[in-house]
């Protein structure tokens, strides 16, 4: 490909993330340098955003790839989106694929390029696992030097299903307001710039204060305490739950001086039908409103969801319901978990049992999925200069930080910046899914 005028041509199938996507990579691909022309035209370089919701996933990424092969035998054909991050092995066997890449990897899409020619083999695939996430309980003090964990609740009283928290950790209690502000006073004193609050049912804080069901403050009386104690810079609000998030603790953290706009909610699936099998206390529409009034209030705020796939009864067509919902909300990540049966929980009792196959595979579709909100989210914020924390860990000379609405940054290490925050704008996403970051005298001399 010695010529210069180089060209590429997109072909979009699925959501209107998937479009949002392509656009990016297509604006990528013409800022160094290559005409866009039209999908059936002759181009250089073919590429195809797949979504795996279709029924006939598999059979529109090949009719595509024919098509791109007859408008030009020699062009590169470059596989990308849910589909390919579900089935790459199947995607790079098909006659005339060049290139796959998975959820992060398309964002990088030049640097795979570079080096591609067009080969007789099979395409070459570039997709890193997503993580699965499992289920953790912890009471946390201090995690490193730069956040501490701080417990005000323990146990829960709701009698969700699939659950045995309530049989391992007993009855929804609480520490008291003098003594949760007395440990985050404490945590202040050493340097710990953000603390953490945790807690198996957050949001019902207050009961249980006294060892009994008496109780005198609420989770709004906490946070509001909270955030009259001087020398944290942030505090986050862990994982709570969607009919416990008032509108008026909504309102309080939007106006605070120190809790971040960052909020995780577990949602557990989007299907009515099945939010009541699993006892949840509360339906899509007031989930819906919870989001809403977030966004509203604060446009950049991150928020992050709790979901199970393959609870008993989850069918196709529920699944679905869940998938849309998510995918229609304006949320940040999810973290995805395989329902499992527990000994002992009223769920392990229902018919309508998924298969692990069918678990597995809605996991791994929403796992793609999350990672396109977060890429999504992560698009919004280039070019804003917000502030990053930075931890003390040093990766092959990086160190990376969080800005207060949860984006994951990365710069070169530096001994100083460690446990420090500093403004600094946010300048691309680099191919781990990070967001690396311009110098903070270039942000400062930004501000100035």
């Amino acid at each position: 490909m010695a010529h210069f005028h180089r060209t590429a041509a997109f072909h979009t199938l699925g959501c209107k993330l998937n479009f949002a996507e392509t656009s990016t990579i297509a604006r990528q691909l013409t800022d160094a340098g290559y005409d866009k022309v039209n999908f059936d035209d002759k181009a250089d370089i073919y590429v195809i955003n797949t979504c795996s919701v279709t029924e006939n996933a598999d059979r529109e990424c090949k009719l595509h790839v024919k098509r791109a092969v007859k408008a030009n035998p020699e062009g590169l054909v470059v596989i990308v989106g849910c589909y390919a991050q579900l089935k790459p092995e199947e995607i790079s066997q098909i006659e005339g694929v060049d290139l796959v890449l998975g959820a992060k990897e398309k964002f990088n899409i030049l640097s795979y390029l570079d080096d591609l020619e067009k080969s007789g083999s099979e395409g070459i695939v570039h997709s890193c696992e997503i993580e699965e996430t499992d289920f953790f309980i912890g009471s946390y003090s201090i995690g490193d030097r730069t956040r501490a964990f701080l417990k005000v609740q323990d146990g829960c009283d709701y009698k969700c299903t699939y659950c045995t928290i309530p049989l391992a950790r007993g009855i929804s209690r609480s520490d008291t307001i003098e003594n949760v502000l007395k440990n985050a006073t404490e945590i202040a004193g050493k340097d710990i710039k953000e603390i953490v609050l945790t807690g198996v049912n957050i949001g019902d804080y207050g009961k249980g204060e006294f060892g009994n069901k008496r109780h005198e403050h609420t989770f709004l009386d906490l946070i509001s305490e909270l955030d009259k104690v001087n020398g944290i810079e942030r505090i986050r609000i862990s994982s709570i739950e969607p009919n416990l998030l008032k509108d008026e603790s909504i309102e309080l953290v939007s106006k605070s001086r120190s809790f971040v706009p960052h909020f995780h909610i577990p949602l557990q699936s989007g299907s009515d039908d099945l939010l009541k099998k699993m006892k949840r206390r509360y339906l899509t529409k007031l989930y819906n409103d919870r989001v809403k009034k977030i966004h509203e209030v604060m446009p950049d705020a991150a928020i992050g969801v709790d979901v199970i796939v393959g609870f008993p009864g989850e069918t196709e067509e529920r699944f679905l319901e869940t998938y849309n919902f998510l995918n229609e909300l304006p949320i940040t990540y999810l973290h995805v978990f395989t329902y499992s049966e527990r000994e002992n929980t009223e769920a392990a009792e229902m018919d309508g049992i998924v298969p692990v196959s069918e678990r597995k595979k809605r996991n791994k579709m929403l796992r793609i999925l999350s990672e396109k909100k977060k890429m999504a989210f992560y698009q919004t914020q280039l070019g804003k200069t917000l502030p990053v924390l930075w931890e003390h860990e040093n990766k092959d000379g990086k160190m990376f930080g969080f800005t207060e609405n949860y984006v994951r940054v990365q710069k070169d290490f530096d001994e100083n910046s460690v446990n420090t925050i500093e403004f600094l704008k946010l300048d691309k996403i680099e191919a781990d899914g990070t967001i690396s970051v311009l110098n903070s005298f270039e942000s400062f001399l930004e501000r100035a």
